[in-house]
């Protein structure tokens, strides 16, 4: 898939994007799951977050509730759209236009790195995974929610735990899983792998 295609289907993806229980956090107990898990995996605000992927922006603006400053990028217009119309009336976050695999972001400027079921979706996690370490300031950290599931066609997508340790070590960084098997979270009892790694200051 071309980055075209992927932009395309985004946009595609975009209009019903937030009726996911963990997508629109819509549902307030699965909006409070996420609120005590973001509370849990990020350093106290005022931190920076940049919010690579940001899609329609539900994250960009529960952390800035939290109080944090949040820059967001997502390489799709449509989620773009409705990230900025989410988010403004928040004047600590902003959302830009941009792919996540090279944001134009001021490295070393950021606190946190934030991605939420992006990595497996780059065309080099290694890579990725380096120019996002760029971004952090010296204690800063990448906070990275991922998973690994059935794609309802017998094939699994999605990464590993495992990987995104194993990728994290090929530049230099140690993770922390956290396993997120909380069906609170997803709106739904769940069967496959959902985590969240954290890697600090190596």
């Amino acid at each position: 898939m071309t980055s075209r295609d992927a932009v395309r289907l985004w946009d595609a993806e975009a209009p019903g994007f937030d009726l996911a229980a963990d997508h629109g956090l819509l549902d307030p107990a699965v909006r409070a799951a996420w609120s005590r898990l973001m509370h849990d995996l990020l350093p106290p605000p005022a931190s920076r977050v940049a919010d690579l992927g940001c899609g329609t922006g539900t994250l960009a603006l529960l952390l800035a509730e939290h109080g944090h400053a949040v820059d967001g990028i997502d390489f799709s217009p449509e989620m773009v759209e409705r990230a900025l119309t989410k988010t403004a009336h928040e004047p600590d976050v902003t959302v830009t236009e941009a792919d996540a695999y090279d944001p134009p972001l001021t490295l070393g400027d950021y606190d946190v790195v934030l991605s939420r079921h992006v990595l497996w979706a780059m065309p080099d996690p290694v890579e990725a995974l380096r120019r996002w370490s760029a971004l952090l300031a010296p204690e800063g950290r990448l906070v990275l929610v991922e998973g690994y599931w059935s794609q309802g066609d017998g094939t699994r997508g999605g990464l590993t735990a495992q990987e995104v340790v194993a990728a994290l070590g090929a530049i230099g960084r140690s993770g922390t899983v956290h396993p997120l098997p909380d069906p609170q979270l997803w709106g739904k009892r769940i069967d496959d792998e959902r985590y969240a790694v954290v890697s600090s200051a190596p």
